[in-house]
């Protein structure tokens, strides 16, 4: 039996798989990698600072055009569609097997293959609130040349920021407590395109006491040893073929 047969059959077996995942997973869509080799972390985009400062909230606060000049380079996608991976696990929870999917993503992809539990550690660059009033925006709102350089809620003119969680700032307690939740009610967790190295969200993944774990990675992690089944490929070929012949 191959990985993806095996894939297949965890899947066939379990009644509430959740999927943990992490940049790698949009990488199939455009999306960059931010900490791979040639991700956006690792270049120098700036003279004087480096992108996890520029994408700190100290960074906001004290260089705001900077920030959000960063913001829209490189943290903002355009035209971007899922891949085969966000599409299969949309599928799978239709078929009622998929229970939740935990992200560290932000870029909406998994709700627009058609997810519906969908709790994004990260926040999302779609959504857009304002510091003072909350009004949420769209990522449209901020590309418009009338809001550049910093965008300003229409209502009470706070500061319209990213709704993601930044540098420096905590997660939030209740899309954790959430996705800790659905992590430790799960009998298969799938962990896929993730390091595991980004904490604290990297460590909910203790927090799973199934019978299944699985992870697909094309590089080493940390839970490779604990895992029953490890695939080192493109996750969204692999989701593809496990999913399509269930």
């Amino acid at each position: 039996m191959d990985k993806i047969d095996k894939l297949r059959q965890i899947l066939k077996e379990s009644k509430n798989v959740v999927f943990f995942g992490g940049a790698g997973m949009s990488t199939e869509s455009g999306v960059p990698d931010f900490r791979s080799a040639n991700g956006i972390y690792s270049r120098r985009l700036n003279q004087e600072f480096r992108p996890e400062e520029m994408a700190s909230h100290s960074f906001f606060v004290n260089h705001t055009e900077a920030f959000f000049e960063f913001y829209r380079e490189h943290r903002i996608f355009r035209n971007i569609q899922p891949n085969a991976g966000h599409k299969a696990l949309a599928a799978l929870e239709r078929r009622g097997i998929l229970k939740a999917v935990v992200t560290q993503n932000i870029d909406g992809l998994h709700q627009l293959a058609g997810s519906k539990t969908v709790y994004e550690l990260h926040g999302s660059i779609l959504r857009w609130p304002c510091v003072q009033c909350g009004k949420v925006y769209p990522v449209d709102y901020v590309l418009q040349e009338e809001n550049k350089p910093v965008p300003h809620c229409e209502d009470c003119g706070g500061i319209v920021r990213p709704g993601v969680v930044l540098y420096e700032e905590g997660l939030d307690s209740d899309v954790v407590e959430h996705a800790v939740r659905a992590i430790s009610e799960a009998d298969t967790l799938i962990v896929g395109g993730t390091s595991l190295v980004v904490y604290p969200a990297a460590g909910l993944i203790d927090y799973f006491e199934g019978r299944h774990l699985v992870l697909i990675n094309k590089s080493e992690t940390k839970a490779d040893a604990r895992a029953e089944l490890v695939i080192r490929d493109a996750i969204g070929e692999v989701l593809s073929k496990a999913v399509e012949s269930l």
